[in-house]
């Protein structure tokens, strides 16, 4: 039996026919927390050393909204986020300082978040916008191993850059290949370095791809700068958040296809999971409805039920999936096991 890339779990144990013919087990999602009555629709995600599971809010209205989870999803608490804007998007722990940041997409700016008490202060903010006109759209937040801070951009389609300490960010890469004009109206995601920081990936919602950027010239920590990006990987269907594993291989949100893909370091991919599955009778979405963010836990990958109706940016922008959003009423995070047969 060949031997092929997989986390955590050794592939050759968990197949038991030939690759050549084994079928992937897509999993079900099964619900990992219920958010309180009320809650915005959970967006960005990030797991602590300690299992602790942190869950912003994207809302309409009022304070932005932090959810704090044990390891089982049972809510800590949940805490507004002093001067934020309700629409919040990534998170991330700093690697050095380990202080939560999280993105402020209605404030265009970074925070660094107390997830006991919601008391934030601006960490990062960009800095002279490439196309003033398209507005500013921070969306997820991720780190080079020497602590520099990359911010994709899905309005302007750059990866902003700032050192370790925040402040303001200046364009690491821009290129047309990190926006678009498709739907739903975000370019540059979710994104993420590969192991050996030889690359950064970085997910195109609107054009369902997703986007290599080469490090030229040694790691981005040691000051290399990016290089010319290519599409690594095409057609999948709403790329949103992503993360890379030990080896390293893409797992990717496919919000309009409510899966998450698998992509191996060659760009093939080599898994689907999850579904959905419809609407329970209190509202909550059964599997993956819009999923956007992800994170490993243990042997679970913890996944956000955004959930949205795109109809919400423009009467035009109908999907399949619209009606289905628009009929949720309480909001969710999903977990799947991880596993083959």
């Amino acid at each position: 039996m060949r031997s092929l890339p997989w986390t955590w779990l050794t592939l050759a144990a968990a197949l038991s026919v030939p690759p050549s013919s084994s079928a992937w087990e897509r999993g079900r999602a099964t619900p990992f927390a219920t958010l309180p009555a009320g809650a915005p629709r959970p967006e960005g995600i990030e797991v602590d050393g300690d299992g602790n599971v942190y869950v912003t809010g994207f809302g309409s209205s009022g304070a932005g909204q932090l959810f704090v989870l044990d390891r089982h999803g049972r809510l800590e608490r949940q805490v507004a986020v002093s001067g934020a804007s309700p629409s919040l998007l990534g998170l991330g722990l700093h690697p050095a300082t380990h202080a939560l940041l999280v993105v402020d997409f209605g404030g265009a700016r970074v925070l660094a978040v107390d997830p006991r008490t919601g008391a934030s202060t601006p960490f990062l903010w960009p800095g002279a916008l490439p196309r003033p006109a398209l507005g500013v759209g921070l969306n997820d937040v991720t780190f080079d191993r020497a602590g520099n801070v990359y911010v994709s951009d899905s309005f302007q389609g750059v990866v902003w850059r700032a050192g370790p300490g925040g402040g303001e960010a200046t364009v690491w890469v821009d290129d047309p290949l990190l926006r678009t004009a498709g739907v739903p109206p975000f370019g540059a995601n979710g994104l993420r370095f590969d192991g050996g920081e030889t690359a950064l990936f970085v997910a195109n919602t609107g054009d369902d791809t997703v986007v290599r950027i080469p490090v030229a010239g040694g790691a981005p920590g040691a000051g290399g700068s990016a290089g010319t990006p290519a599409v690594f990987a095409n057609g999948i269907n709403g790329a949103d958040g992503l993360v890379v594993d030990e080896h390293d291989n893409l797992w990717v949100a496919a919000n309009q296809a409510d899966e998450i893909v698998v992509v191996d370091p060659a760009g093939k991919a080599i898994a689907k999971l999850g579904d959905f599955d419809g609407i329970d009778d209190d509202g909550t979405a059964v599997g993956l409805l819009f999923p956007a963010s992800l994170r490993f836990s243990g042997k679970d990958l913890l996944v956000t039920n955004l959930a949205l109706d795109l109809r919400t940016f423009d009467p035009a922008f109908t999907s399949v999936d619209s009606a289905w959003a628009a009929g949720v009423s309480r909001q969710t995070v999903a977990a799947i096991r991880i596993r083959m047969r």
